[in-house]
């Protein structure tokens, strides 16, 4: 009997559903791109360039909606509509390669005749049916696949190691498929970023949500983009009730006890280590550091952050010292001392006598297989602070007779040159400028000494430049 009426109600609606489907179809694009990445290891160098395919969607203004992903890097874009042949030059308007959002232009307006730009609809909840529309391998024309919305809650997206706010699909998410739109009811729910390939894992696909998207035009609508906002502290849960009690808290009291922040962020000069972070503009927050999303869905209480615009004044509780206090926080960007994957930049770096120094990033780390125990422990557990904003690292020694004894050397942070502490690449560019005794003095964090002679390093550094093919010393960034 249910299958006779499913089958019934299928034929009674399809008219308007298959017209309502040929305009979702039409606001469908694929994107093929062509990117060049530079290359971590020989910053004064791009790796091969690549190309590949990926998906959009088209919004109103004429704009097309895609992943950062399928753009970051990018030397040459070009769009296609569903059903069409004709590829039209695109350029990239506005990129978030934090949160996984771009915004393409197509400069010819008959590239949009005929095409309805796609509604938005809302955060869909979990058991929602889901369609995700795109151009994923396997075929060269639209792919649609059905699904339901497994959950809603933070995940770490990949392209740029953001926590944030996602929507989990079991429909088909595929290579290709990225920045395709998702509908649910026929307005946009979300785009396709990411699925999971862990061993074990099956059907475990992602969405950028609707709300990130819309925080994303906001965003863009100065003319810039700014970014997603971030707390900026190392915190740990709370959840042992001795624990609650050592800081004054009663056993059915909320909150994360701060452990550190990082200079320059949100909560710099505000917070202090020993706090215990109970509300975020006003939303409580759970021992294990979520808040409510909607009903008895729980997120990570990033979220509350996230969502807003840098710039914007949140007030915080906290308990300090026994007593509770409300604090005005002005939000900020995202700050760490070993950034994670960045996008759309080159990489700095200096050469001195041919030995060669970068700051610590997760690129730096992939792309010297992983980095050692000590970097390791470094990314995932320093702060920066006034003293240090950046991990001044020796990626490589490039031999010649004047490094000679050091050609194995790399992967060590960088304590002194020349007696200077060094928290950062312009002030080791600075200390290279003062030799002492005519000598360069390094000291490494494990103790080890590297000293060259001064101005037989400045001397033999164009022969080490043309045999290894570096154009300048430095990157541009730097002085």
């Amino acid at each position: 009997m249910t299958v006779f009426l499913h089958v019934a109600l299928a034929l009674l609606g399809a008219p308007a559903r298959a017209a309502s489907d040929a305009a979702l179809r039409q606001a469908v694009v694929q994107i093929n791109f062509v990117s060049r990445e530079p290359d971590w290891s020989q910053p004064w160098q791009y790796d091969r360039q690549h190309s590949g395919t990926g998906s959009g969607v088209i919004i109103d203004g004429q704009r097309i909606l895609t992943n950062a992903h399928v753009v970051a890097d990018s030397t040459y874009l070009t769009v296609r509509r569903s059903g069409d042949v004709k590829r039209w030059p695109v350029r990239v308007e506005f990129v978030a390669n934090d949160g996984e959002i771009a915004l393409l232009k197509v400069e010819d307006p008959d590239f949009f005749k005929g095409v309805e730009p796609v509604a938005f609809g809302d955060l869909p909840y979990p058991r929602d049916k889901l369609s995700v529309y795109g151009f994923p391998t396997g075929g060269t024309e639209l792919s649609i696949t059905e699904g339901v919305v497994s959950r809603v809650g933070a995940v770490s997206y990949a392209h740029s190691g953001r926590k944030l706010l996602a929507i989990q699909t079991d429909a088909a998410i595929n290579p290709g498929n990225s920045g395709g739109p998702v509908f649910k009811d026929g307005k946009l729910a979300g785009i396709a970023f990411q699925h999971m390939t862990s061993p074990g894992s099956e059907n475990i696909g992602y969405a950028v949500p609707v709300p990130l998207i819309r925080r994303f035009l906001e965003d863009v609508r100065s003319g810039r983009y700014e970014g997603i906002p971030a707390l900026g502290v190392v915190f740990q849960e709370l959840e042992n009730p001795e624990m609650r009690r050592a800081y004054g808290l009663s056993d059915d009291a909320t909150g994360v006890l701060i452990n550190s922040i990082q200079y320059d962020s949100s909560a710099w000069g505000v917070l202090k280590p020993g706090d215990v972070l109970t509300r975020v503009a006003g939303v409580p927050i759970g021992q294990n550091g979520s808040v409510t999303l909607r009903g008895d869905e729980r997120v990570d209480f990033g979220h509350l952050i996230a969502r807003r615009q840098i710039g914007d004044q949140i007030e915080v509780e906290i308990v300090r010292e026994g007593k509770l206090v409300k604090l005005p926080i002005k939000l900020k960007a995202l700050v760490e001392l070993v950034p994670g994957p960045r996008h759309d930049v080159l990489p700095s770096y200096f050469v001195l006598g041919g030995l060669v120094f970068m700051p610590l990033s997760e690129d730096f780390l992939r792309a010297h297989g992983g980095g050692t125990h000590r970097l390791r422990s470094i990314a995932g557990e320093d702060v920066a602070t006034p003293e240090r904003t950046q991990v001044v690292t020796l990626s490589q020694v490039l031999a010649h007779e004047v490094n000679r004894g050091y050609h194995g050397w790399g992967l060590q942070p960088v304590a002194k040159l020349n007696g200077k502490e060094i928290g950062d690449m312009k002030a080791f560019v600075e200390a290279s400028r003062h030799p002492g005794g005519g000598r360069q003095v390094l000291e490494f964090e494990n103790g080890m000494k590297a000293i060259l002679d001064a101005t037989a390093a400045e001397k033999a550094m164009p022969e080490i430049m043309a045999r290894y093919g570096v154009g300048r010393d430095r990157s541009a960034d730097l002085p």
